[in-house]
């Protein structure tokens, strides 16, 4: 079994084990019987507690994995697409976008939910991929799609997209218009997710991973340079158009349900490549595994470290994940001197 294999059996072991603590961990602390009791069949589970696990902490669970693995995975796609260390799932405006477009809607006080789909989710994923096909209609140039173009365009869109975020957040005023909420939603939360919100994102993040995984040999290719995999007999343009639009995608999907959480995207890809090494068959399934480790335990931490109130998860995964950067980055300027 090679060293890849045991890894990524690893990091599934992490994650049963993780979900698993998580769904007894919280205010009510469940015994481990019964969670199995309730999923295996066995001794009788009281209805309260059945409660509990399945319409409150399974759903929330459930979408710290897809969210977790959906933006862990972006971010390896990204750090490879634009040969940049520093590039993640936001790098191109999706979070922006997304902000931008909750913000308009909880401004505007719809809360309705149309086939699975919450009207601030929706608002949010059409931000997000708004500002998506805008950078990619203005980097496109005569057929092709310069990496360098696409990344300062969404970068410039983005910084628009905050800006004209906080202008709502200090002009408007209105009994609609709810700062906190939306300033608690900036943060990234996975608080009061039931399964309507699984249901709206898990098509698209399961399209997306699927579309990056299917093309990760192409994406081996592209960071060896265009000219080599033009060489190769790939078709650079189209490998380039599906992995910005897979990474974008899910990404989009991951943020209209959970707000904005940052350092996953960036943070993991980096740390599984020390695991896994740079082939993409093997890194793009190890983000995503560690991405959605993280970010059930993230949550757990968010659900427990103050109860009975709420941290946003935001604040965790940027409590742990930027010293660790810093770490990694030290490392780095180390073994490059």
């Amino acid at each position: 079994m090679t060293r890849s294999t045991l890894i990524l059996s690893g990091l599934v072991f992490g994650l049963f084990t993780s979900m698993l603590l998580s769904l007894c961990v919280g205010p009510a602390d469940i015994p481990l019987r019964s969670v199995f009791a309730l999923f295996l069949g066995g001794e009788h589970v009281d209805s309260s507690l059945s409660v509990i696990l399945l319409d409150i902490r399974m759903p929330r669970v459930v979408l710290a994995v897809l969210v977790g693995a959906a933006l862990a995975q972006s971010g390896a796609v990204m750090q490879g697409l634009f040969q940049n260390p520093m590039a993640d799932p936001y790098i191109v405006g999706v979070s922006s976008g997304a902000g931008l477009g909750a913000t308009v809607a909880m401004g505007l006080g719809l809360n309705f939910w149309f086939y699975g789909l919450s009207a601030i989710g929706l608002l949010a994923f059409i931000g997000a991929l708004g500002v998506t096909t805008v950078v990619y209609g203005i980097s496109l140039r005569e057929g092709r799609m310069p990496v360098t173009v696409v990344l300062l365009s969404g970068i410039a869109l983005g910084a628009l997209s905050s800006s004209i975020t906080s202008y709502l957040m200090v002009a408007v005023r209105n009994d609609l218009f709810d700062t906190q909420r939306i300033l608690f939603w900036l943060m990234g939360s996975l608080s009061s997710r039931r399964w309507e919100h699984v249901q709206m994102a898990w098509p698209q993040i399961v399209v997306g991973v699927l579309c990056m995984q299917w093309l990760a040999r192409d994406l081996n290719a592209l960071t060896q340079g265009e000219e080599y995999a033009l060489y190769l007999g790939l078709d650079v343009e189209r490998s380039k158009r599906l992995l910005l639009i897979g990474a974008s995608l899910v990404a989009a999907a991951a943020v209209s349900v959970s707000g904005i959480i940052g350092f996953v995207g960036l943070v993991v890809p980096h740390v599984m490549r020390m695991w896994v090494g740079p082939d993409h068959r093997f890194l793009l399934p190890a983000s995503m595994l560690g991405g959605a480790v993280l970010l059930v335990n993230a949550d757990l931490l968010a659900r427990v470290l103050i109860e009975p109130a709420e941290l946003p998860i935001g604040i965790i995964t940027s409590l742990l994940g930027c010293p660790f950067f810093l770490h990694l980055l030290s490392r780095r300027r180390e073994v490059e001197s």
